[in-house]
């Protein structure tokens, strides 16, 4: 049962959803397993360790957003951007990516869980236009530190965040940042049964 191992998971994190989100949450996980066969749109193939490689990986990620407008540039099949919008109801989500059949899962995945606050686009980073001030771009597994500043630079002022999703402390790319660009915070991440580390990197305009 996906609820049941669900619930195992966030018994381990101080993180609290209703029975709705958990539902919603549920339902992501059978979309995605079900689309999967025919699009391609993650290498994980269990539901189970979608459990924990998408859905905690992302959820970790929720009590560290404060803002109430972003964009997951990059999303995929929507992550973490459909995880953090359910998690966060009354924050909006752009998610962002330049493959149609992503989108069109995207979209599917909107309706059929009644998500009102994420917004799916298909775009090129670089050519996108946020129709609002964002609080905050979002990237996982997007690309460097270096490419999500030069590409999504646009898209934030200084009163915004870069907020990377990466794996291993990337200690070489901070380094490598433009002077215009300050180095804020890492954030460790645990993820329950994901025997890797995470770190959450805000950077931000000087």
């Amino acid at each position: 049962m996906l609820l049941e191992k669900l619930n195992k998971l966030l018994a381990q994190t101080d993180i609290e959803l209703t029975e709705l989100q958990k539902q919603q949450l549920v339902k992501y996980v059978e979309l995605l397993n079900k689309w999967n066969k025919a699009y391609n749109l993650t290498s994980v193939r269990d539901p189970n360790e979608m459990m924990v490689k998408h859905i905690l990986d992302s959820l970790v990620v929720a009590p560290h957003l404060s803002g109430k407008h972003y964009i997951d540039v990059g999303t995929g099949p929507g992550l973490p951007g459909v995880i953090l919008a359910i998690a966060l109801p009354d924050t909006q989500f752009i998610l962002l990516d330049s493959l149609g059949k992503r989108v069109r899962f995207l979209t599917q995945v909107k309706h059929e869980l009644g998500l009102n606050n994420i917004s799916p686009v298909q775009s090129r980073v670089e050519e996108f236009q946020a129709p609002v001030k964002l609080d905050g771009v979002l990237s996982r597994a997007f690309a460097s530190l270096q490419d999500m500043v030069d590409w999504c630079g646009h898209l934030i002022d200084h009163s915004g965040r870069f907020i990377a999703l990466k794996g291993q402390y990337p200690s070489d790319e901070i380094a490598s940042l433009p002077n215009q660009i300050k180095f804020e915070k890492d954030i460790s991440l645990n993820v329950p049964e994901l025997h890797a580390e995470r770190h959450l990197i805000i950077l931000k305009k000087d």
